[in-house]
């Protein structure tokens, strides 16, 4: 098969709504950011033109990873899971290390920052995934095979807590949760891990005082201690939503991002779209990320089917990545949950964000490739032997 016709055969079903994603999410970026862009560059275009650039590497990067088979990754998920650690590590590694709204999360490589934590889940994500192909057997019927994986992973949590990034661990664990009970854990072992995991994040969740904070004006935002505090972007994120209604005050007419909402343009975007574009648009834009998602369990699940578990447990830790990130950002957005900076998947700007999510799509659509060649296969084979 040529190159040409590999992205269009490899789901359709899924390239042209990534593809919309993309472009909506470029306008979203477009239309939040106007404001911040032209007091610090002059330039109300300079975000916009900047991700535009990133969607073209997008589209690159999908076609490239694309064409990479399952079984190359099946090879080295265990030294990227090592390069993933060692990532985490380097953040705090004065010169490498760049530190944003007082968290140590980034590596600056010159003409892009990196966020350690986006490689480090999909990193674990892979490597998960080729443990339990590895070790089914002791998974499913051994404490051990249940336990390993998750010693592993402790290191890579406690890394993460150290920058501090709280989000990126909840969604690391549970994708990793997700892909242990559908690969098979008793479900006794299941529980037992979700029990500690809900006790650690109780425990995580009071030991700083910036974090008991943030759970308080989550409970009551407009109060008059939170409302310019640690309340304050709740309270004009919903104050966006407010002023949306129905259909919206029209794109580019938002308020609230000219210096009222901080983070605009990236942990925010949803808040003024829902501002420009109302209940209808928003909802919209859910639509789009819902369908994209669902496609990737329907690869999954025929990649189950097609006896392919390497690709069907990657792409379950794939959906659950980005569908986890989009709850816990929509209910940051909404005041369902508390403040956490997380990026909403395609919408949000920022460069190793968006890369990292198109990382994930080419990998599921040669996952998409694979169950095909596979069927393909099954049916020649049962025509021969006809």
């Amino acid at each position: 098969m040529n190159a040409e016709r590999f992205l269009w055969q490899s789901r359709q079903s899924m390239f042209y709504p990534w593809l919309a994603l993309m472009c909506l999410g470029w306008l979203m970026v477009a239309s939040a950011s106007t404001g911040i862009a032209e007091f610090y560059t002059g330039n109300a275009a300079y975000f916009a033109v900047r991700h535009a650039v990133y969607l073209l590497l997008g589209v690159a990067v999908v076609y490239t990873i694309s064409q990479i088979p399952l079984s190359w990754w099946s090879r080295v998920d265990v030294i990227f899971l090592l390069l993933a650690v060692a990532g985490l590590i380097l953040v705090f590694v004065p010169g490498i290390g760049h530190e944003v709204n007082g968290s140590q999360r980034w590596l600056n490589l010159g003409i892009i920052k990196i966020q350690a934590s986006e490689l480090a889940k999909l990193a674990a994500v892979f490597y998960v995934s080729g443990y339990l192909v590895r070790r089914q057997d002791e998974v499913q019927q051994q404490w051990s095979g249940f336990l390993k994986p998750l010693g592993i992973l402790a290191g890579m949590v406690f890394l993460l807590l150290l920058e501090p990034d709280f989000g990126a661990v909840v969604v690391l664990m549970g994708a990793v949760l997700i892909q242990l009970f559908l690969g098979g854990v008793k479900a006794g072992q299941f529980f037992l891990l979700l029990i500690a995991t809900l006790i650690i994040s109780v425990v995580v969740l009071t030991s700083e005082s910036y974090r008991v904070e943030r759970l308080m004006a989550y409970l009551d935002p407009w109060a008059p201690e939170h409302v310019y505090g640690t309340g304050y972007q709740l309270t004009q994120s919903l104050i966006a939503f407010g002023r949306g209604d129905w259909f919206g005050v029209g794109l580019g007419e938002s308020v609230q991002k000219l210096f009222y909402l901080p983070e605009a343009h990236t942990d925010f975007v949803f808040a003024i779209w829902a501002e420009e574009t109302g209940l209808i648009g928003g909802v919209a834009a859910l639509t789009l990320l819902a369908v994209v998602i669902a496609q990737i369990w329907r690869v999954s699940w025929k990649a189950q089917l097609q006896g392919q578990l390497y690709g069907a447990y990657v792409a379950i830790g794939i959906a659950s990545l980005l569908g986890l990130q989009v709850v816990i950002n929509l209910g940051v957005n909404i005041g369902l949950l508390p403040t956490k900076g997380l990026t909403l998947p395609f919408f949000s700007y920022g460069g190793s964000s968006l890369l990292v999510c198109c990382v994930m799509v080419g990998i599921v659509m040669r996952i998409a490739h694979e169950n095909d060649q596979a069927n393909q296969s099954e049916n020649a084979a049962a025509g021969g032997a006809a």
